[in-house]
């Protein structure tokens, strides 16, 4: 994969799904990060191709549910993130999936006590047996590994969402390294691009927020009406058969944005138990039965 001058769209837990996935990848991002993925839980998958939707899905065996979906469509640009805290288990997980995905990523950043808990995520930065303290150095030490990119989060473990993002440490970064560094924190408009670039030197931008509030965020163009992305979501979901509570999380956090839960239509949304109540709320029911329709034709030849 070719990590200059990209358009990347994070790692987002209970958002980066295939659908979303898709969607910034409509609107002009060249790289999509998959929600984090632990190991523990991929190994225990088994590869199936889904012909219901076209998609391959990762399956824990022995049940119906999904881990992780992927399709052909976006084979060259996906990025499977694993969250882990041992080289062998995460060995076996990235062969497992390394066929239908363009690059593995491992998550050294997440401050969530889920994944920290685990030795993972921000976990790793905590072991002087592994890596240094220091975030230079620290860098340095993951280059010669033989990494093709790292992805730098402007902020530390202790910072919050609202804490400006650091840029300046994240140019400290770029400067000490000859692989592409990825500069994330606080790009909230097509402009943020060129302007953490120029501040970083960094040779790609990676988008969480942002784009979690419009996906349009990759457009040069310029955003859409968040309501005309919002409702291209639901139609993506409907037609990739996305998880209910996955389309549901997404859709509550564009609405809390711009919005509140507490107005119909967050309310409608909380009420909503399958895609078809979604179409419904978002007047996609004519899609909705034509994804259905077409589903029992293609099944039935």
């Amino acid at each position: 994969m070719d990590y200059e001058n990209k358009l990347v769209l994070a790692p987002m837990v209970r958002v980066g799904t295939l659908p979303f996935r898709l969607l910034a990848a409509q609107y002009g991002a060249d790289i999509t990060y998959g929600e984090e993925i632990i190991d523990h839980k991929m190994i225990k998958c088994e590869r199936r191709i889904n012909e219901h939707v076209g998609a391959v899905d990762f399956v824990e065996k022995g049940t119906d549910n999904v881990v992780f979906r992927t399709c052909s469509l976006e084979k060259n640009e996906v990025v499977f993130q694993m969250g882990t805290s041992n080289a062998v288990r995460a060995l076996s997980a990235a062969q497992l999936v390394c066929q239908d995905v363009a690059a593995i990523d491992i998550n050294m950043g997440c401050p969530k006590s889920f994944s920290i808990s685990g030795g993972m995520g921000a976990a790793l930065l905590k072991k002087p047996d592994l890596i240094h303290d220091d975030t230079v150095e620290l860098a340095r030490r993951i280059e010669t590994t033989g990494v093709s990119a790292l992805a730098v989060h402007g902020r530390r473990v202790a910072d919050r969402p609202r804490d400006p993002a650091k840029w300046s440490e994240i140019a400290d970064v770029v400067a000490a390294l000859s692989v592409p560094v990825i500069a994330n924190g606080d790009i909230f408009e097509y402009e943020d691009f060129h302007h953490i670039k120029v501040a970083t030197g960094a040779s790609s931008v990676m988008v969480a927020r942002g784009a979690l509030w419009n996906a349009s965020i990759f457009s040069a163009d310029g955003k859409l009406p968040w309501e005309e992305v919002k409702r291209e979501y639901v139609r993506k979901s409907i037609l990739w058969d996305n998880d209910i509570k996955s389309t549901k999380h997404t859709l509550k956090e564009m609405i809390m944005h711009y919005s509140c839960l507490e107005l119909p239509e967050g309310k409608a949304v909380i009420k909503s138990d399958t895609l078809a109540d979604l179409a419904k709320l978002y007047g996609e029911e004519k899609y909705n039965q034509f994804v259905q329709e077409k589903r029992l034709f293609d099944g039935s030849r």
